[in-house]
């Protein structure tokens, strides 16, 4: 042995045995666990031993965090950041007691940190092949930029408005590889200064609903054009003469006239997916879709905007100044939970149920007339009865606001709008489409 070296007690060996057996006993023993963290969603909690009730520690450090995007952070005491990865990862803790010293031990605990998969991620997105009957895109978008004209300047150009619509295939659909059942017809009559929507939700149970849907809304707004070119003097006098008297005789003469242009381009839609059948002998029950129309027009004493809903989704006038809000229908589910009334059923277009669908209003201005499928409406309002309240139309509002600037001429807003499509409702995964006249 050599001279100075130095062989300590063995009675100082013999206590440090059992005093770090008594400490890997109490590591071992000690109930110490991380909290679930979620894959793309902000990870941060306390790690403290202090907090565990666990003395005598210099030191401690984990290893395995930083695989998974985490660190621990000794200045906050906070293990935080993004998780990467999801699955059971074993994370390793080494501690240090407070008279460690080189050679001595090092004491380890191993820990099981789960990270959930990031839902979005489990939802496949594949494409629909082109060859399917019936193909059309996946997402499809568009701003409708109404420029100043002689009628309007009149008014001034605040009482010029866009339209801005969006439809974008839901994830169940894209997780299967099926075609977007949902679609949106809109137009601006510059002659007459005259809005045109139109949205539909084509029934998931129907195998060509989105050949329904999409007849709907191009014959309505065909239609509407045309009848508004022939009957909008007529039209327009009621009109106005409804502003000065709201009596029962000239709400009578202008329904009656409403009828006549967007009760025939309705009907109208109803005819074509019935041809439409017949040409491809197919059921017409196979074509079922709902339908949520509307036209709007800027007069010198308000807006005049008459609509049609059939099916659930929703439409409505919308002013956040003046906290307003005008329901333009209802949503009808049929007689049993989870069953939707279409326009393809026979009793819907019988002309005293399509009349009493008809809505119209005259309101000094809004902030947005906007028609929506159900892809939207379920997820943003939960409820039917949530569509009367202007606190649910004031949340999907500024939800809206998020991403998408309504601005005048502002072309960017398709994009902007089909992109706030893609918001996640876990167990709202239908089609989605929505058309903003703003």
């Amino acid at each position: 042995m050599e001279e100075n070296s130095v062989t300590p007690p063995l009675n100082d060996i013999s206590n440090d045995k059992v005093a770090n057996d008594a400490f890997a006993l109490q590591i071992k023993n000690k109930s110490i666990s991380l909290p679930n963290g979620k894959v793309n969603q902000q990870y941060c909690i306390p790690f403290t031993f202090e907090q565990l009730g666990i003395e005598d520690i210099n030191d401690f450090w984990f290893d395995g965090l930083e695989n998974i995007g985490l660190k621990y952070n000794p200045d906050t005491s906070e293990i935080s950041g993004n998780p990467t990865v999801a699955g059971d990862h074993k994370i390793k803790l080494s501690i240090k007691r407070k008279d460690w010293t080189e050679n001595k031990p090092i004491f380890e605990r191993e820990l099981v940190l789960v990270i959930n998969h990031d839902p979005k991620s489990l939802w496949k997105e594949i494409p629909t092949p082109t060859d399917t009957e019936y193909y059309k895109p996946d997402s499809a978008k568009q701003f409708l930029k109404v420029e100043a004209s002689t009628g309007f300047l009149k008014f001034g150009k605040e009482f010029r408005k866009d339209i801005v619509v969006a439809s974008q295939r839901g994830r169940s659909h894209a997780h299967e590889g099926k075609a977007r059942d949902d679609d949106f017809g809109v137009a601006y009559d510059k002659g007459n200064q005259w809005y045109i929507m139109s949205v539909a939700d084509g029934a998931g149970s129907a195998k060509s609903s989105r050949r329904g849907s999409e007849i709907v809304c191009k014959t309505f707004v065909e239609v509407c054009q045309s009848q508004l070119s022939t009957q909008h003097e007529n039209f327009e006098h009621l009109i106005k003469e409804f502003s000065k008297e709201t009596s029962d005789a000239n709400r009578k003469k202008l329904g009656d006239t409403l009828y006549s242009i967007v009760g025939a381009g309705v009907f109208k839609a109803y005819k074509n997916i019935e041809e439409e059948a017949q040409k491809s002998g197919k059921p017409i029950k196979d074509f079922s879709t709902t339908l949520i129309v509307s036209i709007c027009k800027k007069f010198k004493f308000g807006w005049f905007v008459g609509a049609f809903w059939v099916g659930d989704g929703a439409i409505g006038i919308y002013n956040k100044e003046t906290q307003f809000l005008k329901l333009l229908g209802e949503s009808d589910s049929g007689e049993f939970a989870g069953q939707t009334r279409f326009l393809t059923m026979p009793e819907i277009t019988q002309p005293a149920e399509l009349y009493r669908r008809l809505r119209f209003d005259i309101v000094p201005d809004f902030t947005a007339l906007i028609l929506m499928t159900d892809g939207i409406s379920d997820p943003k309002f939960e409820t039917d009865a949530n569509l009367m309240k202007i606190e649910k139309w004031n949340e999907l509002w500024t939800d809206l606001l998020q991403m998408v600037t309504f601005a005048d001429d502002n072309e960017l807003a398709a994009g902007q709008l089909l992109k706030w499509l893609d918001f996640w409702s876990p167990g709202n995964h239908d089609d989605r489409t929505i058309a903003i006249l703003y």
